[in-house]
């Protein structure tokens, strides 16, 4: 016997795990309000404030602040579609699941990577990111993760933008895990991020 959807009544649960986790009712009562169109006057409005929030939280002054529709990964391949054309050269740092992931991404759309590895859970120091750089002088993007989110190591990111600005390359930063945790200027150090407050699967 099926059962639709309009006759489940699930428990009420407290969920402690990583996720998923608790809604807010707040949260669950926007989410039955009625549905505006993407062009709707009301909808850009509420993008509007929801991007000047968001530049408060990521520190910077920025126009371009952007909600994306997706998870963490949606915004590193946001990020890297958009700096990288095949044949360009890109450092990616690689201590844990995600900066993996980076490079995958990078590869797919034609980057030549150049990867540098640390086992889980280490951080890179900014000597070996400089030697990196100094042995790939092509290098357009470096990306690194501020806070690797499968083994919490938190990367400090600010004389490390230094050194990459120095070097004539951008900065990508995966901040999915850091954002609020941990300092991170966007403005101050000049740094192109991607962060989600919904797990990736």
């Amino acid at each position: 016997m099926s059962v639709s959807f309009a006759q489940l009544k699930p428990s009420h649960r407290v969920l402690m795990g990583p996720g998923p986790s608790d809604v807010a009712d707040r949260v669950l009562r926007a989410l039955a309000a009625p549905t505006l169109g993407h062009m709707d006057p009301e909808y850009l409005a509420i993008m509007d404030e929801t991007r000047g929030m968001l530049r408060d939280v990521f520190q910077t002054k920025n126009e371009l602040t952007l909600a994306v529709s997706g998870t963490g990964m949606a915004g590193m391949e946001c990020c890297i579609v958009n700096l990288i054309e095949p044949g360009d050269e890109m450092i990616v740092c690689v201590n844990g699941v995600f900066g993996g992931r980076m490079v995958d991404v990078a590869q797919r759309y034609g980057a030549v990577v150049h990867e540098l590895s640390k086992p889980f859970g280490q951080i890179f120091s900014t000597q070996e990111i400089a030697d990196a750089l100094k042995a790939h002088p092509k290098t357009k993007v470096l990306g690194i993760v501020q806070a690797e989110t499968s083994t919490g190591a938190h990367q400090p990111i600010e004389e490390i933008s230094r050194i990459v600005h120095e070097a004539g390359a951008m900065l990508v930063v995966d901040a999915v895990t850091s954002l609020s945790g941990v300092d991170l200027k966007i403005d101050d150090w000049n740094c192109l991020l991607y962060t989600s407050d919904a797990a990736d699967e």
